[in-house]
């Protein structure tokens, strides 16, 4: 077995186990636990899609990140939306951003990851979800906008899971995000707890909240409130001189151990992004496990790396994935090393550079 077919089993399975756990922590919920059991077929026919793809030449990533616009209803200290200056980008239409997600499913994209901005500003995202019940929609949100009528929409589409956006305790969350901003998402999830709405949280970690997001007692309470889906982002740096909120590397190496640990005492989802890369060989952006595309249609290595060679404007995303720019990335995972913890392509962003203006 070479070492790409390996990685991609390796891939498919932590999906697997994924989908497995979500139907552990959803048993109390009949309705809940039948979707699940479904998407568990849906995943393995998803699986297959890839495989069929691989053979014909093209590698398709299970993993999606389309952040669907810039608009934001909050103004968030250190954005990297706002850092990297999208904030004009002309948004792809409603028929367009379906026809995109319509090609992924074809493709057999498990799992896509609406981020913003804020998502939920763009009100038409739940009739092109409702058109694809086997595909998982994770959406990074705010949560501001989850009034009554926004959870009645969220409980028809058991595949669109709202993911809140915390950076921790009150402290933290009002003093980045706005005052008041904790004590409306901590009544907004508590609300959401009595419904059949599969709800989380996001957290990035920085250097200096880490081990706040990762004390067991904080994480209880949001148990607790209601969430069962945890994702804990590292930070990455969009702007020289914030290299110092980076984790350690001692952090870093510790992710994957706490996350096992609180899969075991919790009953809860627990995901790391962008994970424990190294036992899939290096890091997985620019289609080798997951890949971005900008509101505008661009296709881009990761949300934090805004560069392309391609647009879904004029392309196929079967096309735009066999991208010369993003292969070459794909193939020199050499210059990507990230045992050191942080980001192997903020770190080496003038090589990722210099690759678009050798084409």
């Amino acid at each position: 077995m070479n070492e790409d077919n390996s990685y991609i089993d390796l891939m498919n399975q932590g999906i697997s186990q994924l989908v497995k756990d979500a139907l552990r922590v959803s048993l109390l919920k009949p309705s809940l636990a039948l979707f699940i059991l479904q998407t568990i077929r849906w995943q393995k026919r998803a699986e297959k899609r890839r495989l069929e793809c691989e053979t014909r030449g093209v590698h398709v990533p299970p993993f999606m990140i389309i952040s669907i616009t810039n608009r934001c209803n909050l103004q968030c200290k250190g954005c990297y939306s706002r850092a990297q200056q999208r904030i004009n980008q002309e948004e792809m239409s409603t028929d367009k951003l379906g026809d995109v997600i319509a090609e992924a499913h074809s493709l057999g994209v498990s799992i896509i990851l609406l981020a913003g901005g804020e998502p939920f500003i763009r009100k038409d995202i739940f009739d092109i979800t409702s058109q694809f019940p086997d595909i998982i929609f994770p959406v990074f949100t705010n949560g501001m906008l989850l009034d009554v009528s926004m959870q009645k929409r969220l409980k028809k589409q058991k595949n669109v899971l709202p993911i809140i956006s915390m950076e921790g305790q009150r402290e933290h969350t009002n003093n980045r995000r706005g005052k008041g901003v904790y004590e409306y998402l901590e009544n907004i999830i508590t609300r959401i707890k009595d419904t059949n709405i599969f709800s989380g949280a996001s957290f990035t970690m920085t250097r200096q909240t880490f081990d706040i997001l990762t004390d067991e007692s904080f994480i209880e309470s949001v148990v607790k409130l209601g969430c069962k889906l945890f994702f804990f982002i590292d930070y990455i740096p969009v702007q020289k001189g914030t290299e110092d909120m980076e984790l350690t590397l001692e952090q870093s190496r510790s992710v994957f151990s706490l996350m096992n640990r609180f899969r075991d005492k919790f009953p809860a989802l627990f995901v790391a992004f962008p994970g424990d890369e190294e036992q899939f060989g290096g890091c997985l952006s620019s289609g080798r496990g997951f890949i971005h595309i900008s509101p505008d249609g661009s296709l881009e290595p990761c949300p934090f790396a805004p560069y392309s060679d391609s647009s879904l404007k004029n392309l196929s995303l079967t096309e735009a994935l066999q991208s010369k720019f993003l292969q070459t990335i794909r193939e020199n995972r050499d210059k990507l090393d990230e045992t050191n913890g942080g980001c192997a392509l903020w770190v080496q962003r003038e090589w990722v550079r210099s690759l678009l203006e050798t084409e």
